[in-house]
């Protein structure tokens, strides 16, 4: 088969985020060959830093505000991703952890998360006044613009996993739905 004549996926992120990008781009590929990710800035209309459901909330509003974007200007575009960075508290501890919603242009949904990754109880009092977790690991770590970079997790993980392998994972959960229609949907 001529390659040339494969058609490309068009997806729309809703972020300008380029770890976002890229991590949605891996995802998708893995399972639908070519694709081309646009990323488009949008309010989650949740607050600065989710706590607990705000975060599906959160992205959930990210991926259908996209929707509306791409039948607006006629995109083209397949599915719509929401990523939401958010904090839960499980059994006592506080937690971190990526939500994803990933809706289709059928206006079927798919959830997942990341993996999930104890918080210092230093951090969390400042997460919990407002501040958002990017800003706090930038005063932490002395860096600038770790929420473009490697992350929380990766610093953490001392550079074993980044913020894009992280949503990675989180991605390939959301899509789980969508490579399982006839378990997940109605036809």
């Amino acid at each position: 088969m001529d390659s040339s004549k494969i058609e490309t996926m068009k997806i729309l992120v809703g972020s300008q985020n380029p770890v976002k990008i890229e991590a949605t781009k891996e995802a998708f590929s893995t399972y639908f060959g070519r694709v081309e990710v646009m990323g488009i800035k949008l309010d989650s209309k949740v607050s600065k830093q989710p706590i607990n459901d705000e975060t599906f909330h959160g992205a959930r509003n990210r991926a259908f505000g996209l929707k509306s974007v791409n039948d607006e200007k006629n995109l083209n575009a397949k599915f719509f991703v929401g990523i939401e960075g958010g904090i839960t508290k499980l059994f006592s501890r506080w937690f971190t952890f990526g939500g994803m919603c990933i809706v289709d242009d059928k206006e079927r949904l798919g959830y997942g998360t990341t993996p999930f990754f104890e918080l210092p109880e230093k951090i969390v009092e400042k997460l919990l006044s407002g501040a958002e977790l990017g800003e706090v690991m930038d005063k932490f770590t002395g860096m600038q613009n770790t929420k473009r970079k490697q992350g929380a997790v990766g610093h953490f993980t001392k550079g074993i996993m980044n913020r894009k392998q992280f949503y990675v994972n989180g991605l390939l959960m959301a899509l789980i739905p969508f490579v399982n229609k006839d378990v997940y949907f109605e036809e």
